[in-house]
């Protein structure tokens, strides 16, 4: 990590966290498997039981989805202890979200956020027992008054897609931290590269990594970062 740390962000994009196998590949290796194999029924039970490091099963990891999450990680910087790769940035979006929530919590969101993701907060999230509020996300009087009200859970997208809606990341973490809810960021149209939302309060960032992160609509593919 320290040798990533003095590299320029242009060889950080391309190279950092680079794993190779032994047949000394310049590029990412794909590995295309659901399955690993164990040398002896020992490790295998050691796996599963999660106290033996290693891969398992390709839906829980992968090393070539492995080498991404590492290279966010890296690109987000501090704070970013950990990533998970998903299959899209809704995917990121809704498992930050149910994850962290359960019927009966009030969730807060700001109104300038892309579509998608206000459909799970007015219509999907109430289904299962869980109150949404919205609220202009840069009236920061809002935003007290409602975490006055209750506030498991904030999630808010700055700049917004596709309005660039902005929102004083510091000011809504401090205010939702101070009622103990926990703030979720939509990095997607800032990037890592222009905005790192853990400086200033953020619990968990989320990416949609369809967009600038796989230089625009080549691949569909989402990110959740946050502590371990």
């Amino acid at each position: 990590m320290t040798t990533e740390k003095k590299r320029r962000l242009q060889t950080q994009l391309v190279r950092g966290s680079l794993t190779r196998s032994q047949h000394k590949e310049t590029a990412e290796h794909l590995i295309l498997t659901s399955g690993f194999v164990y040398d002896s029924a020992a490790e295998a039970d050691a796996r599963f039981a999660g106290t033996s490091p290693g891969y398992l099963y390709g839906r829980y990891a992968n090393p070539t989805v492995r080498i991404f999450e590492e290279r966010m990680m890296a690109l987000e910087g501090e704070g970013a202890e950990e990533c998970l790769g998903v299959g899209s940035g809704m995917a990121a979006v809704n498992a930050a979200l149910l994850a962290n929530v359960k019927a009966g919590d009030r969730v807060i969101g700001a109104r300038a956020m892309f579509s998608s993701c206000l459909w799970i907060l007015d219509t999907l999230l109430p289904r299962l027992g869980v109150q949404v509020v919205l609220v202009d996300g840069d009236d920061l009087d809002q935003w007290r008054d409602e975490c006055k009200k209750g506030c498991a859970l904030a999630l808010i997208e700055t700049p917004a897609n596709p309005t660039l809606g902005g929102v004083d990341i510091k000011a809504v973490a401090d205010i939702v931290h101070s009622v103990g809810g926990l703030l979720i960021v939509d990095n997607v149209f800032a990037s890592p590269v222009l905005q790192k939302p853990f400086q200033f309060g953020a619990d968990l960032v989320v990416y949609s990594t369809t967009k600038h992160i796989d230089g625009q609509g080549r691949t569909l593919g989402g990110a959740i970062l946050g502590k371990k």
